[in-house]
């Protein structure tokens, strides 16, 4: 009898049909068909089911289990192919895809344990596989460095890529390519590297500019100038399995799942309960080195700061802004009484003491704040109204700019630093918006924008703005 779950391969002599990943439940042989290695035939030996395939003699072994079409004793019978797909279509309707999905997972992270006795064991009682057999092949030549049998493993395995789409197996040739060559000039084999570069690589046609940064490669002195210009760990296990974690990604999870797929499954459950803890501490890192899996993340509302512990009375009139350094280690309030309080911050005491006050120097109420990345310098500005702003060393109170304009319509309201502290930004709500050195000078500016808050992004020259027509602009600087 057939089976629906079993993709079975052509009859004898007819058309050889490309490997395949049937049912994911079940373990393929190197023809593509699905076996069964739960099932054992009269005289105790294992047997295997493979559904009328030739194997021609030869023995191929899939996760521990053996398939010889030679011996009387395995395959041949219809009775046996019969009890095969019997056993088959129980194991897929008694486990589900879900539940192979996650044996799979577990058979992956046993073997990253280097528990290879109970992979077996568990791929073997369940009926399902950890990978397809040729992406397995594929892994230990690529971690052996047989470059040659790795690329006749991926011919085998195109099929099943993408749909063997020629732009994917490019790549992951490249790939494989890049790495060849490295470790030849790694060996001291320079000869061997050029002809890997002429006549292995660029006839690939892909990226020409990576192929010419390879092909400088060439001129390092020693291997060490190798390692460092080219950012490579050097010939080994180390670099190749990089390589090869690169390489999976272009494999269906079918055929071979993500590197550590069930630790970042686990990861990203941790990361998703602390996200709606609701009394979450955000100075405790969350991870799975120090949670338990075996309860849900909860924070204690104990932990939760609930009760005032201090309160601060220095400023004589009403405090409009206050803003802790990146450092956490110091405040800034600023306060309708033209002045800013430099505070000390106790994170074991949970104490705060005040350092200096900042006088504004101008008649000014407060109106923000912004801290420099170092926690050092402090951008101070006032209200709308406002004309001048202000940047203070804050360990000795020197003030170190004070930027100010006549003109009625310029109003300085926000500002911020950028990421390494030797530029800031400011504008206000009458249509003026630049961009300034320490020593005040404008390097660039903007009109029009009459905007409420600004923030540099990490890249260093994209600024975020967000203005009065309900709106976040981003403006870029390059200079």
């Amino acid at each position: 009898m057939q089976n629906s779950a079993i993709n079975p391969s052509p009859s004898s002599g007819g058309p050889s049909a490309s490997p395949a990943v049937s049912e994911p439940g079940l373990i393929p042989n190197s023809s593509g068909s699905a076996v069964n290695s739960n099932h054992s035939d009269s005289s105790g030996s294992a047997a295997v089911g493979v559904n009328n395939v030739s194997t021609n003699g030869h023995t191929s072994k899939h996760n521990g289990v053996t398939a010889n079409d030679n011996n009387s004793n395995s395959v041949g019978t219809s009775a046996c192919d019969d009890q095969n797909d019997h056993d088959v279509t129980k194991t897929i309707s008694w486990l589900g895809k879900t539940n192979q999905e996650i044996i799979r997972l577990i058979g992956q992270y046993l073997q990253d344990l280097g528990l290879e006795s109970s992979v077996k064991t568990l791929m073997s009682e369940s009926g399902c596989y950890l990978e397809h057999p040729s992406a397995t092949k594929f892994r230990e030549h690529v971690l052996s460095g047989e470059w040659a049998k790795a690329d006749a493993d991926l011919q085998e395995l195109e099929p099943l890529i993408n749909n063997g789409k020629p732009s994917t197996i490019t790549e992951m040739k490249f790939l494989l390519l890049e790495q060849k060559y490295l470790e030849h000039l790694d060996d001291g084999c320079p000869l061997d590297a050029l002809h890997v570069l002429r006549n292995e690589l660029t006839p690939l046609q892909y990226n020409i500019s990576r192929v010419h940064q390879l092909s400088s490669y060439m001129m390092c002195s020693n291997n060490h100038d190798l390692y460092q210009r080219s950012k490579w760990e050097g010939k080994g296990i180390l670099s190749r399995a990089l390589v090869m974690e690169r390489l999976q990604t272009f494999l269906p999870p079918s055929v071979m799942m993500p590197p550590r797929r069930l630790r970042m499954l686990l990861q990203q459950a941790v990361e998703l309960q602390a996200e709606r803890c609701p009394c979450h501490d955000m100075a405790w890192e969350t991870n799975l080195q120090n949670v338990s899996l075996l309860t849900d993340h909860c924070c204690a509302t104990d932990g939760f700061p609930m009760q005032t512990i201090q309160i601060l009375t220095d400023h004589c009139d009403e405090v409009w802004f206050c803003k802790f350094s990146p450092d956490g280690l110091k405040l800034a309030t600023g306060s309708k009484d033209a002045t800013v309080i430099i505070w000390d911050v106790d994170p074991y005491k949970l104490q705060i003491k005040q350092r200096r006050v900042l006088d504004s120097r101008f008649q000014m109420s407060v109106a923000f704040i912004s801290w420099s990345p170092d926690s050092k310098l402090v951008l101070i500005g006032g209200p709308e109204d406002s004309s001048e702003i202000c940047i203070f060393n804050v360990d000795d109170g020197r003030l170190i700019l004070k930027m100010s304009h006549n003109i009625q319509e310029d109003s300085f309201s926000c500002g911020a630093f950028n990421r390494d502290g030797t530029r800031f930004v400011c504008g206000g709500q009458k249509g003026q918006f630049y961009l300034c050195d320490l020593k005040a000078t404008i390097l660039d500016s903007w009109e029009g924008v009459r905007i409420n808050s600004v923030v540099f992004r990490s890249d260093n020259k994209t600024i975020l703005a967000a203005d009065s027509h309900y709106r976040i602009r981003g403006q870029v600087n390059y200079s």
